[in-house]
């Protein structure tokens, strides 16, 4: 058995809608099913969602603001006054910044652009920055992505004598700032039909409503800016970043055509996944280890070789926040794990804290310990010399970490962001107060099984049901991102052919699986980047159910089907076959296994290894450089004894991982200690012998009348002879040793004496059958063990015991 990461939830689509759009629009099944799971239902809607295109675009002025905030902007144009665009650091705010830059460019404006220092500034318009911009001779500042919440730092411009146009999507606090004009969708009613455009959109808006005309020639900058900053990929948003792609295939952008270069992207297949997880993440590590002012430049240069500079230093900059980030984390895991040492270990949100930790990477942090503990996350960095932390969070579904902030507002200095991510500071001497009341907001808005993340799966298939012409055909629901994900298709009961390992560290996992039931055996490859940890948990030929994406993989001109693994079960109870390891490699296994299983998502369960030994001088295989994990000895009669002090701490009933380290005595004895073993999902054969048997499989009845009839035939045997014992062998087939042990059974059944290595027959002996011999009972029970735990094959023994834990079979064997 192997538990899924999440809790799968299979959505039901109308049956009736999506067969009506699969005619109308002559579409494959599957992808009229996965239209009307996003909300399509009708022919304009499906035709919008497959087909949208600039003319789509909402009335810009329908935004509250919009008339103001172009009127003051027309004016300042005209009257030459400088403009400042105040972005922020992020690749959302760089992007926006760039948007307007370009916007104002082509107006013929007098501008410039100020993006704060993250570090040194932090978040969002600061009276620093206003004091800076009035010497200067700004008359007119832009913000882009911020300023929704600078309600005091609007004033004091406006004190100053400039005039600001707030543009933002973050969530508008109760109280607003008073700029000239305020534009944001999420305002209070404000009648714009679409509430989850990025900065970036809120800027294209602002662009649109001043050129009259939706600017085509700037949907590449804001497709960066929407995909980065996590928006949904519906409405407006799916047609930014669908148009956005598409020109980037032939960007006139020379920082955009330089970042795909150093990161290895063909433009003419660039893609939403690109985007976040190249792109993006180059333009972030310019505002989190430096200047975001360096990634701005690469977006507005028109000049191919400074961009092809700027693009090598930016990704030089990435690999080095990589770095920083890997360390933090491991730092930040080992404050969470202190913590559940401590007692803690059921805390609902997680708050990990240091001194002087990079402030740029800690948002990358949290959404790290997420992915691990799936709990609420905060990261905070402290400044030693003036006691101020400063840090993001990242939440998990059913947690707003936004009204969670809000609720602790006295606690912080400064807060802001959404349901999903947020940023905020406050006093060292607040954080035990800011992690006790967030804990009890946990306590009382989650319940347990919100900690368990969620798959949502849009259909379960057959192999045949999706052949390489309909995978191609779901490309059509592209781009894909946040609430537009690629389908999650399930395949239940596959067989698991190939178990492989990739990557330079073997980290990543490449799985054939074949669908066995199908009437024509199909099979698909799966890749599992990542999850490489897996393949030692599963055993080959297990059935498995899995989700995954479907995608095409092409190598060499042969197209075929792919899977991309997102999560996978097995249900039934896997036997792993390490008979043949030696002691060395045992404890080898021991030793990383215990790791691996610590990783499992299976909850509430004992996930340890519970080591068995069947008999009492038997001792337990050394795991180097791990802790002596539980053992337990079965006793003849089956019982199972703790052996140690871990295991004594346990309740063998409840491991889920069980080792059997030595040969049982007798198989029985086996099968009760098996019937112990209710939670087990995993068992690991070892069998080691520590008695070496010699003489092969149990003599047949006919061997052992050769031999008796030897015996008479003779007369006398001089077992002193080896040519005579040999010369037997050979006859019989039988070895010195399997002759020796039917001589011994002779003996004790009073058919034979031996004196001195002599053998004579004993004239009328009484009549004994084979069987009351004690030496031919061990032997016989030895024969049997044998046959279980040496000469089986792997499928053998997993069906042996797993037939031993069913009840029916156990009562059968036992009567």
């Amino acid at each position: 058995m192997l538990e899924s990461k999440a809790r799968w939830r299979i959505d039901e689509a109308d049956q009736s809608a999506a067969l009506q759009l699969s005619e109308a629009f002559g579409l494959d099944p599957l992808l009229a099913k996965l239209l009307v799971l996003r909300g399509v239902r009708s022919a304009d809607e499906a035709d919008l969602f497959l087909n949208g295109g600039s003319g789509h675009f909402h009335d810009p002025f329908l935004l509250d603001g919009m008339r103001e905030a172009v009127a003051r902007i027309q004016e300042a144009v005209r009257s030459g006054e400088k403009i400042r665009i105040y972005g922020d650091y992020d690749a959302d705010g760089v992007s926006s910044t760039a948007l307007m830059a370009h916007l104002l460019r082509g107006l013929g404006a007098n501008f410039d652009t100020y993006i704060p220092h993250r570090v040194q500034e932090g978040y969002g318009l600061n009276k620093g920055a206003a004091d800076l911009a009035k010497e200067q001779g700004v008359s007119l500042m832009i913000t882009v992505d911020t300023g929704v919440s600078a309600v005091e730092e609007v004033k004091y411009i406006r004190e100053l004598g400039m005039d600001i146009i707030v543009t933002d999507h973050h969530e508008p606090p109760n109280v607003l700032p008073q700029p000239h004009a305020l534009i944001n969708p999420k305002k209070e009613n404000c009648p714009y039909p679409f509430k989850g455009l990025a900065g970036v959109g809120v800027a294209l808006k602002l662009a649109q409503a001043l050129l009259g005309r939706v600017p085509e020639e700037l949907l590449e900058i804001a497709a960066i800016g929407t995909v980065a900053d996590l928006m949904p990929l519906h409405d407006e948003n799916r047609i930014i970043v669908k148009l956005g792609l598409e020109r980037m295939q032939r960007s006139v952008y020379p920082g955009i055509r330089a970042l795909m270069e150093v990161c290895s992207v063909d433009p003419s297949t660039v893609s939403a996944t690109n985007i976040g997880f190249g792109l993006a993440p180059r333009i972030n590590a310019s505002g989190r280890l430096a200047h975001a002012s360096t990634a701005l430049r690469l977006l507005v240069t028109e000049d191919a070789a400074e961009a092809a500079a700027i693009a090598e230093e930016l990704d030089l900059l990435n690999k080095e926040r990589q770095f920083i980030v890997d360390d933090l984390t491991t730092q930040a895991k080992a404050s969470v794990e202190a913590g559940q040492e401590a007692g803690s270990e059921t805390r609902g949100c997680l708050v990990a804290a240091g001194e002087r930790w990079n402030v740029g990477v800690v948002g990358i942090v949290a959404s790290r310990l997420v992915e691990t503990y799936y709990r609420p996350a905060i990261v905070l960095s402290i400044d030693p010399e003036t006691g101020m932390a400063k840090g993001s969070a990242r939440s998990i579904a059913g947690f707003d970490m936004y009204r969670a902030l809000s609720a602790c507002a006295d606690l912080l200095d400064h807060y802001g962001g959404h349901q999903a991510a947020a940023g905020m500071s406050l006093r060292r001497e607040n954080i035990p107060e800011f992690e006790r009341r967030l804990n009890g907001l946990t306590d009382e808005w989650l319940t347990e099984e919100d900690f368990v993340p969620l798959l949502a799966v849009d259909a379960e298939c057959c192999l045949g049901d999706v052949p390489l012409a309909c995978i191609e055909e779901l490309e059509k629901l592209a781009p894909f991102g946040v609430g537009n994900p690629a389908p999650k298709i399930l395949f239940s009961g596959l067989r698991l052919d190939e178990i492989r390992l990739m990557g330079r560290e073997r980290q990543h996992l490449k799985l054939v699986l074949t669908d066995a039931a199908a009437e024509t055996a199909c099979g698909v490859e799966a890749v599992g980047f990542g999850k490489g940890w897996l393949g030692s948990l599963m055993t080959p030929q297990a059935p498995v159910d899995v989700v995954g994406e479907l995608s095409v993989n092409e190598w060499n001109g042969v197209r075929k089907p792919q899977l991309m693994l997102q999560d996978l079960r097995i249900s039934s109870l896997q036997v792993f076959d390490w008979r043949g390891k030696n002691s060395a490699r045992i404890g080898e296994e021991l030793s990383s296994l215990g790791e691996r299983l610590a990783a499992l998502p299976e909850r509430g369960k004992a996930v340890q290894p519970a080591l068995v030994l069947f008999g009492e001088e038997d001792r337990a295989p050394a795991a180097p450089g791990a802790q002596a994990g539980p053992v337990w000895r079965c006793l003849p009669d089956g019982s199972l004894a703790a052996d140690n002090e871990a295991a004594r701490e346990l309740r063998f009933p409840e491991m889920t991982d069980v080792v059997l380290c030595t040969a049982p005595r007798t198989l029985p004895q086996l099968q009760r200690a098996l019937e112990q073993a209710d939670g087990m999902r995993r068992c690991y054969a070892v069998f080691a012998d520590p008695v070496p048997q010699d003489g092969g499989a149990m003599p047949t009845r006919d061997q052992f009348k050769a031999v008796y009839a030897s015996v008479l035939k003779q007369g006398i045997w001089d077992l002193r002879n080896p040519a005579l014992l040999q010369s037997f062998s050979r006859r019989s087939g039988l070895s010195p040793a399997m002759i020796s042990f039917v001589l011994d059974v002779f003996e004790e059944l009073g058919f034979i004496q031996k004196a001195g290595g002599v053998v004579r027959p004993v004239e009328t002996p009484a009549k004994r059958d084979l069987t009351a011999s004690r030496k031919y009972q061990e032997r016989l029970a030895r024969a049997e063990i044998d046959r279980v735990c040496v000469y089986t094959s792997a499928k053998e023994l997993q069906d042996w015991i797993a037939n031993c834990r069913s009840p029916q079979l156990l009562s059968a064997q036992h009567s």
